[in-house]
């Protein structure tokens, strides 16, 4: 259901985004913080939404679509908005690159396999990615609007870097748990597991109603 609590908080990650990205680029350090402020409570929507969903028995097969395509909406235009407002420069592109890279491999990935039925589960690691990407990202939000004697911009990249190398490890995973339902060896796997379903399904229809299987 569109409407569900669950997915109007996926939404509602979606249309913050428009206001936090011209709240980046707007001059100021009163914008910086509110924008901080947004795209962390956008941040945590999205533990939010998959717990309420999994306490009010809500996971649908939409939410399930559009909660990464929220992720990657924010994380992309934090990330360009970032580069635009020169939070972001010099080496430290290089990261930023890594992680955008990886989640288009990924949502790449993921859809190639949905069609074949597979399922991609997310692992310890790639949240921990996910989060200090997040802190990463609302900390150089902030920049140099940040306390003097604390050096913001600094541990924004440290983290950035740490979260692209997390990133590269995770997108390493990811690919090689696809390659197993890649090529012939996948076509096999996939055969097998058909042949299967369609043995016990016979095998039931085989059964008298009301048989239990001895």
């Amino acid at each position: 259901m569109l409407t569900s609590l669950p997915n109007l908080l996926t939404l509602s990650r979606i249309g913050v985004i428009p206001l936090f990205a011209a709240l980046i680029y707007v001059e100021g350090d009163a914008f910086r913080w509110i924008a901080c402020v947004l795209f962390s409570a956008a941040g945590f929507t999205d533990l939010l939404d998959g717990y309420v969903a999994r306490l009010r028995s809500q996971q649908t097969s939409f939410g399930r679509f559009l909660d990464p395509v929220a992720d990657k909406l924010l994380v992309a235009t934090a990330l360009f908005m970032l580069v635009a407002a020169r939070h972001i420069e010099g080496w430290v592109l290089l990261p930023a690159l890594i992680i955008l890279v990886r989640e288009i491999l990924v949502s790449g990935l993921r859809e190639y396999l949905a069609e074949l039925r597979v399922g991609l589960p997310v692992s310890r690691l790639a949240k921990w990615k996910t989060a200090i990407q997040m802190v990463a990202i609302g900390v150089l939000i902030v920049g140099d609007s940040g306390p003097a004697i604390i050096p913001v911009r600094l541990i924004g990249e440290l983290g950035l870097w740490t979260a692209a190398v997390l990133t590269l490890v995770t997108g390493y995973d990811y690919v090689r748990a696809s390659m197993r339902h890649m090529g012939p060896a996948g076509k096999l796997r996939r055969r097998r597991r058909g042949g299967l379903g369609r043995g016990a399904q016979a095998l039931m229809r085989s059964r008298p109603l009301g048989n239990p299987p001895g």
